[in-house]
């Protein structure tokens, strides 16, 4: 992380780290800092140096003690306070007002240079680190020699950063070492040790990708034996140069395909993306998915399981179709525990099935939903899970109609032990294939007839029970459903069915008591006096019931309707009597005169039913007592079938034809909004028939499509560092002049912002003095066809702070103009003023 120093104006006051400052801790002042370098104790020198280096950092001038460390701690063998010094030194002030480097830094390089030759490979390595950090040249240009030498030190913790030391030192000032790449490059031919010549081929990758890639070929026989952080190396040379050296292009994709069997997942990873980056062959697309998915089946960690398969993802939507064969491998990822990474596989599984293997797929994901159904270990999980894969079943039988009846048949006969919420998805995937798919319907209730007693949940049931009232349509079919819904219901009439069992339950254990016990008690009576309308009284007497036991029903053991409605689901009864009425009404225009006598008994059967389910609502068995809605469904129900005969006609088109054709528009519906969201997916990546084919390969050197032909690696750089939204600001620092030198009291310089025919100046002024100057301003003129439009105001700088100014000038024609001026301020002393000449401003219109 980098951080400025406040409180310098030298351009090389930079440094690499930020320390937060200790707000509860009064800063020390020089005197006391001074005593405490000068104690003899390590400890006490090592705290005052810690803060020196934490107020240097927030701002303090601390430049006097420059010299007492340079004596006093300096000549130290500790190497904590070794290490602090080489932090010090990177944060002190080393430049003095003229912009010179001080004398003191002598003093300083000779440390250094004592510190490169220390026989403690940790002080040297140390040190070299430290160089990294260095952008002196004065300070550098003496350590040189030392560093090269460090490059055949014994120890490879030395050798390693020596190599990152002189690649710093070449990035920065190559002038000082211009032999760096064939140095580096003579180490990575002779180097043993994996870390440092990572290190090297680093270096060479950003300075010299020439070496690096005359290396590679050399060695492209070898790169499978490398160890990881050597491999991860050659991958990063081979994205950086691929676009500089396509003649090599085979060379590398070659060494990609062998990377691609690594052991490390981290190089498999980078290889497939990289690969992907280089050739768009479906040879290489599927090398990569292949490599993806491997990861993810093998790796342990469920984060990067993710991570993989969204780049898995991203990979099919640029490439489709290419992948689609690995959807069973794909496949295997499921055998994961985590649901998250389950819900990402089948998601892009669901995506690469196709008519060739949606068949393949679906079998496989019947096997896993039948395993979820016989795993009962982790009951939660499994329910989750199975939930899932359900889902994802009901979109391959909707997206593809033919496996619509193996998955229909699946789920029928699985449906009785799966879960509330896995049951009512399934019920809701077979209703609608029941409307999409005649020829299926009789199956469906020829199922759902055998397997209704099995059902427990409401929603279940009311999902099977509208399918039975829709899609029986037969007078035999009409016959097996009403004879299931009877034993699903029990004895009639519902309430003296319960009352009496409630009694019976009630008397045997008074008759175990004996015969003085078993005399029932008469319900206790109470009476009130209330006041009449004329003022006389009145005794009111009310009889208090006893609440009814419902413990005592035994609802687990009764048939599955009518625990329902004894649990206060009387959205459940409503559904029933519409669908008694249903069957009612087709059983009657399907059966004729034949079978009338038959159709006036289901009539009144299903009158007693719905009756029964009013009156249990009513009455004390229930928690709950039935809603006014629930209670008018039901009794329209009941009035439908007793003007049956009036008005045969339109309850049939109200209760069968009305309620088919709303649902027929609801699945359509659902299929014009898939429909449309994939057409909106399809012009949102959609190419148009005219638009410019670009050939990276064909682009010229500085052409528009040498420009777009970007690598992945890039776009991901610049996504991930922002550099695509900070070329706008990059843009503007060519348009700054520099106004003022850094040496100069006041540093200033110029944005020039030419519109048309409108100059925008906006202008930094730096005060880089420990005193406030007044009445700063800046007096322009200008020559040629330029006019200012409005003269700056003059402001008060604070000690090194800074002020932003604007000016406006005009331009009258398009000859080119030149704007020069000076920066006038007051000092603090009385009558004292001073100027500064600006540089001055080219302007050329044209």
């Amino acid at each position: 992380m980098m951080a400025t120093v406040t409180g310098q104006a030298a351009p090389a006051d930079a440094c690499f780290m930020l320390i937060h400052p200790r707000l509860d801790l009064e800063t020390p002042n020089l005197q006391t800092l001074k005593r405490n370098l000068e104690r003899s104790t390590d400890a006490i020198k090592a705290e005052a140096l810690q803060q020196v280096i934490s107020g240097t950092l927030q701002g303090e001038n601390y430049e006097p003690l420059l010299m007492h460390i340079i004596r006093f701690v300096m000549p130290t063998r500790n190497k904590t306070l070794k290490k602090l010094l080489l932090l010090y030194w990177e944060v002190c002030p080393k430049y003095d007002g003229d912009g010179k480097l001080k004398q003191e830094t002598i003093l300083i390089c000779n440390a250094l240079l004592n510190d490169l030759q220390h026989p403690n490979e940790y002080i040297r390595g140390s040190t070299l680190r430290f160089l990294c950090k260095l952008r002196e040249a004065e300070l550098l240009e003496p350590l040189i020699g030392p560093t090269r030498e460090c490059l055949a030190h014994r120890h490879a913790y030395v050798r390693k950063n020596a190599v990152e030391a002189i690649a710093s030192i070449y990035r920065t000032l190559p002038h000082l070492i211009p032999d760096a790449p064939e140095l580096i490059g003579g180490v990575l031919q002779t180097e043993a040790d994996m870390t440092c010549r990572r290190n090297a081929l680093g270096m060479l990758t950003h300075s010299a990708p020439g070496v690096a890639v005359q290396w590679l070929k050399e060695s492209a026989q070898l790169v499978g034996g490398f160890e990881e952080l050597l491999q991860l190396a050659v991958i990063d040379l081979i994205r950086r140069a691929a676009r500089d050296f396509p003649g090599e292009k085979a060379l590398f994709i070659r060494c990609i395909f062998e990377l691609l069997g690594a052991a490390a997942s981290a190089v498999k990873y980078e290889a497939a993306a990289t690969l992907v980056a280089l050739s768009s062959n479906p040879a290489a697309v599927k090398a990569a998915a292949a490599c993806y998915i491997a990861l993810a089946t093998k790796e342990s960690d469920n984060n990067v399981r993710i991570i993989v398969l969204e780049r898995l993802d991203r990979l099919r939507a640029r490439h489709e179709g290419i992948v689609d064969d690995l959807v069973m491998d794909l496949l295997r990822v499921l055998a994961a525990p985590d649901l998250d990474v389950r819900r990402k596989a089948l998601g892009i599984v669901m995506k690469l099935t196709s008519r060739r293997n949606v068949d393949d797929v679906v079998a496989m994901l019947k096997k896993e939903l039948a395993k979820t159904v016989a795993d009962a270990a982790d009951y939660d999980a499994s329910l989750d899970y199975r939930l899932l894969l359900i889902q994802t079943i009901h979109s391959c039988a909707s997206q593809f109609p033919e496996v619509a009846a193996s998955v229909v048949e699946l789920f029928l006969d699985s449906i009785a032990e799966f879960g509330a919420s896995s049951a009512t998805d399934a019920i809701v995937f077979i209703r609608e294939v029941a409307e999409k798919f005649p020829d299926l319907r009789q199956g469906i209730v020829s199922h759902l007839v055998s397997s209704f007693l099995d059902f427990k949940a409401g929603k279940v049931m009311r999902g099977a029970l509208w399918i039975l009232g829709e899609y029986a349509e037969t007078p035999d079919e009409i016959r097996q459903v009403w004879a299931r819904l009877r034993e699903a219901i029990g004895e009639l009439p519902l309430l003296a069915a319960e009352q009496r069992e409630l009694d019976a339950a009630a008397a045997a254990p008074s008759a175990a008591e004996g015969p003085e016990k078993s005399e029932p008690r008469a319900p206790a009576a109470s009476a009130s006096r209330r006041i009449l309308p004329d003022g006389t009284y009145a005794t009111e007497s009310s009889l208090t019931a006893k609440a009814v036991d419902v413990s005592a029903l035994k609802l687990d053991s009764k048939p599955p309707l009518r625990a329902v409605l004894l649990h206060s689901d009387f959205f459940t009864g409503t559904v029933l009597a519409s669908t008694l009425t249903k069957l009612v009404l087709r059983f009657a225009r399907a059966a004729g005169a034949d079978d009338e006598q038959q159709a006036n008994s289901l009539r009144a059967e299903a009158i007693l039913i719905m009756a029964g389910v009013i009156r249990i609502g009513h009455s004390a068995f229930v928690a709950t007592p039935i809603d006014e809605d629930s209670y008018d469904r039901v009794l329209a129900c009941i009035r439908a079938l007793e003007y049956m005969d009036e008005d045969s006609e339109v309850l049939t088109e109200a209760f069968i034809a009305d309620t088919q054709r709303a649902f027929s528009r609801l699945v359509k519906g659902e299929v014009k909004r898939a429909a449309e969201e994939e057409r909106q997916h399809n012009d949102e990546n959609a190419v148009q028939v005219d638009d410019a084919i670009e050939f990276r390969l064909l682009a010229a050197a500085k052409g528009a499509g040498a420009e777009s032909a970007e690598d992945t690696l890039e776009h991901d750089i610049e996504l991930a560092t922002g550099e695509a939204e900070g070329r706008a600001a990059v843009s503007k620092l060519d348009s700054v002049v520099q106004l003022t030198g850094f040496s100069d009291a006041v540093y200033a310089e110029a944005y020039v912002n030419v519109n048309q025919y409108d100059i925008l100046l906006d202008i930094m002024v730096v005060n880089q003095t420990n005193a406030t100057l007044r009445n700063l301003s800046i007096e322009f003129s200008t020559l040629g066809d330029l006019k200012l439009v409005e003269k700056p105001t003059s402001y008060n700088v604070a000690p090194y702070s800074f002020s932003s100014v604007k000016a406006s000038i005009k331009v009258s024609s398009t000859e080119t103009g030149v704007i020069f001026g000076t920066i006038v301020y007051d000092s603090p002393s009385v009558n004292d003023s001073h100027s500064i000449v600006l540089n001055d401003i080219h302007v050329d219109i044209m």
